[in-house]
Parts: C-alpha cells; structure tokens; sequence
C-alpha cells in the first residue's frame, strides 16, 4: 500500500470509479488515475470495499474486457493495493444510502471528511446532505476538487 502525505486531502473512490481507472481506463479519470498512482490522492479504503473490487472482477462483463487486454484480474488489484491506504472499517454515517452497497463508501467519507467520487445517481443525490458533514461528492474528479 502506498504511503500517503497526511496534507492531502482523502478520496473515496467508488467501485465504478475504480473500474474507470483500471479497467476500462477512461479518458475521465485521466487526472484522477495519475493522482492516486501517485499517492498525491489520498485513496482510501476497507477491506470491504477490496472484496468488493475482487468479486466485481468476476463478473462476465469484466472478464470480458480483461480478457480483450490480455490483462488477468490480478494486475488490477495489484493496481488497487498500490494506491490504496486500507483503513478500518467506519461507523454508520448520519445519512443512509437508498443502496446498500454504497453505503460503506458514504461512511468512510464522512469519517475522514474525504472526497467521494461516484457516478451511482443513489450516491449523487446525497451531495448536499453529505456536505453537511464535510464530504465533497462529485461524479468527475479534478485537482481542483482538494
């Protein structure tokens, strides 16, 4: 796991997120991608959310595209573990989440006041709320949003 300056502000990066990273590589999270492959993004995560990306990397869809690139499964939690801080586990967040399954995500971010990046619309429509408790939600990440 990659160390991460404590002067940088923390990211949540959804599951999606991360596919947009390492899997389908999309020109959106050009800026994104460079930051976290840096440290300078501060991506943190659980366990949690790691075993999510592992039993995501199953689904056909996924084997599909990696199988396209020629690239195993493995090379993308490799991806994952080197700019990544995994962190415990955080307490429910004020605010729940119409999905369960992002509902760890909006934890983490209001524990460390971080920024979310997410393009799940469960997710989007909780920006204003989630300001309230110091978390940035937005869909794009730029370096303008630290």
């Amino acid at each position: 796991m990659a160390a991460v300056p404590d002067t940088t502000e923390a990211l949540v990066l959804d599951t999606n997120i991360a596919l947009d990273l390492f899997v389908f590589q999309d020109a959106a999270t050009a800026s994104l991608r460079t930051a976290v492959e840096r440290a300078d993004g501060a991506w943190i995560a659980t366990a949690a959310m790691r075993e999510e990306l592992v039993r995501v990397l199953d689904y056909p869809q996924i084997v599909r595209r990696l199988l396209a690139q020629t690239r195993p499964a493995q090379d993308v939690i490799d991806a994952f573990d080197r700019c990544t801080r995994l962190v415990p586990e955080a307490p429910k967040a004020a605010y729940t989440c119409k999905d369960p399954d992002d509902q760890k995500f909006i934890d983490l971010a209001a524990e460390h006041r971080a920024t979310l990046v997410s393009k799940d619309d469960a997710v989007l429509c909780m920006a204003r709320r989630l300001s309230r408790v110091g978390v940035h939600v937005c869909r794009e990440w730029s370096p303008a949003h630290v």
